[in-house]
């Protein structure tokens, strides 16, 4: 392996990628010109040595499962290329079944590709009989058409020492032109699928970590919102029952309404003199003050959700021995490329933000980008005075000045903008975004055109955004505005992978671990002894993922980086 290329170095085609395929007891590795075989501990041993000497760029499959051994044997791994990620970049959407991402690498026919019998190489436990390896290895890996053998993509396949040695030549093959057919695509599409696939495996670590909590304090904030631990079906019951006569005392003979329809909840309004169309929260704070019912409802809302999402339940099944909240990630949305998260990872209530805390030891660094959306939006669009305004720590100041109004209307003309809002007063100030920012706001009306006219658009880094067709003037409006929304938040969705993935080998030697990625934060437990280090990396690795990302420093991102005990000690 000493022609493997050390990054930014010209040298043969795939020359800096080892591919890696798993099954449930044989492994191999696979690079340009050379292959290892064997057991699945042997092959983590020689992909942690190889990574040690060569830092080679890994191919597999899916990070799940085919990183999984790795991870999960604590392998810190720099670099890697992810075929399904790369594959969602280039088609767009969810779907990247091994059969679709090889064809479409290949330049072939998606609609032609073999299904899978039984499982594919995301699911390779599932029992199947034995006897198609031999058939597939005689035949080879790929039919007359070019398309995978249907062999190939049956979980039996990886059972074998020549099954798991075919996977990983075959995704070796598939990176290489898919690295080709991406730099063809877009000039940054290359970069993107390097940081796509490293937040698929910042996944990986993700669900492996956890989140640290404090149980105590997890189980009395329940008990605060839900009651006490139920100790029978019937104690059960009883408990809801309390919980709903919390807000039923305030209309006395109506104790038998039912809160969780929202007919009957409607119908409890209506007669304390609140009339609405639905009993959505939002819809109900304006009238707090009206009669208390309301209030009391806003609340046992809140409690019913922890009671029933959040509950005892869900602290036993998904907090761990070692005071870790769990859940499965993905590195994309299937969208515009959002990471999202189980378990109450992305969506945990506000009152139970407090129990998310740092075991002893460590604290909390977090870090969340600021104004992130009309930021990225000055990058992307190339609109020099808007990206002069995004040089200020509040955007939204400058902004007000060029348009001559306050601070508040700024801001609701940039989020019009961005959303496709045009009615009210978000429409007489997107009139003065047109004026101001002509640049930026035909970038986004070019996206909401193609939008509306069902055309896929694409974001900054090359992901293909599929949009689809309408027959009606609602629905392209509908298409046009998501169109103009998806090549934002896309491009902001990029930014943030890139900014995570820097951001995980920076501070990896120092014991520091992301543990939760929210949108536009990041929430990292550290040593108490390496905070302030921590903290400082975090900072410059957003302006060293920026600078990358945007081949510029013309528009400055900012983060909002605190140190912490608890999560519910950041600032809003």
């Amino acid at each position: 392996m000493n022609d493997m290329a050390v990054e930014g170095v010209q040298a043969p085609l795939g020359a800096d990628l080892a591919s890696v395929a798993f099954g449930p007891h044989h492994a191999a590795v696979r690079w340009s010109d050379g292959a290892r075989t064997g057991s699945v501990e042997q092959i983590v041993s020689f992909v942690g040595e190889l990574e040690a000497s060569h830092r080679p760029r890994w191919v597999w499959w899916a990070a799940d499962p085919h990183a999984v051994p790795l991870v999960s044997a604590g392998l810190v791994l720099g670099r890697c290329w992810d075929l399904a990620e790369a594959h969602r970049i280039l088609a767009g959407g969810w779907e990247a079944d091994p059969g679709h991402v090889w064809a479409r690498a290949h330049g072939l026919d998606p609609a032609a590709a073999p299904r899978p019998t039984a499982g594919d190489l995301f699911d390779f436990t599932s029992p199947t009989e034995p006897g198609l390896t031999s058939s597939a290895a005689a035949a080879g890996p790929t039919r007359a058409d070019g398309h995978l053998r249907r062999e190939v993509l049956s979980p039996d396949f990886l059972r074998t020492p020549d099954g798991v040695s075919t996977v990983a030549d075959l995704a070796l093959r598939a990176a290489v032109a898919q690295r080709i057919l991406l730099a063809q695509q877009h000039t940054r599409a290359v970069s993107t699928a390097y940081s796509e696939s490293a937040a698929a495996l910042l996944c990986l670590e993700l669900s492996r970590d956890g989140l640290p909590v404090h149980r105590q304090t997890l189980e009395s904030l329940i008990a605060a919102a839900a009651g006490p631990r139920p100790e029978s079906e019937r104690h059960a019951m009883e408990i809801r029952r309390e919980r709903d006569l919390q807000v039923l005392r305030h209309v006395p003979g109506r104790e038998s309404t039912d809160l969780r329809n929202p007919v009957h909840v409607r119908e409890l309004l209506r007669a304390v003199g609140v009339v609405v169309p639905d009993t959505r929260a939002w819809r109900l704070e304006p009238f707090r003050a009206t009669h208390p019912l309301v209030e009391a409802l806003l609340q046992w809302r809140k409690a019913e959700r922890i009671a029933t999402t959040y509950g005892y339940s869900w602290l036993t099944a998904h907090v761990g021995p070692d005071d870790r909240l769990r859940g499965g990630w993905t590195a994309c949305d299937g969208a515009a490329g959002r990471m999202t998260a189980q378990n109450g990872l992305h969506n945990l209530p506000a009152p139970l933000r407090p129990a998310v805390a740092a075991h002893p030891g460590h604290v909390f660094v977090r870090a969340d980008l600021g104004q992130i959306e009309p930021r990225v939006l000055a990058a992307v669009s190339g609109d020099r005075r808007f990206a002069a305004a995004a040089q200020s720590d509040d955007l939204y100041a400058p902004v007000a000045a060029d348009l001559g109004v306050d601070r508040p209307v700024a801001k609701v003309a940039v989020l019009a903008a961005m959303y496709g809002q045009t009615s009210g007063p978000a429409g007489e100030a997107l009139r003065g975004m047109e004026r101001s920012y002509p640049v930026a706001l035909a970038y986004l009306r070019s996206a909401a055109d193609a939008g509306a006219a069902g055309r896929a658009v694409q974001t900054y880094g090359g992901r293909r955004v599929p949009v689809p067709t309408s027959d009606t003037p609602a629905g392209r409006a509908a298409h046009g505005r998501f169109a103009r929304n998806a090549v934002v938040q896309g491009a902001a969705a990029e930014l943030f992978k890139a900014w995570a993935a820097t951001v995980r080998l920076a501070v990896a030697p120092l014991g520091a671990q992301i543990v939760l990625c929210l949108h536009d934060e990041l929430l990292l437990h550290v040593p108490l002894e390496h905070s302030a280090e921590v903290a400082a990396l975090v900072t410059s690795c957003l302006d060293d993922a920026a600078r990358r990302w945007t081949g510029s420093r013309d528009v400055r991102f900012v983060a909002d980086t605190s140190i912490i005990e608890r999560w519910s000690d950041a600032k809003p």
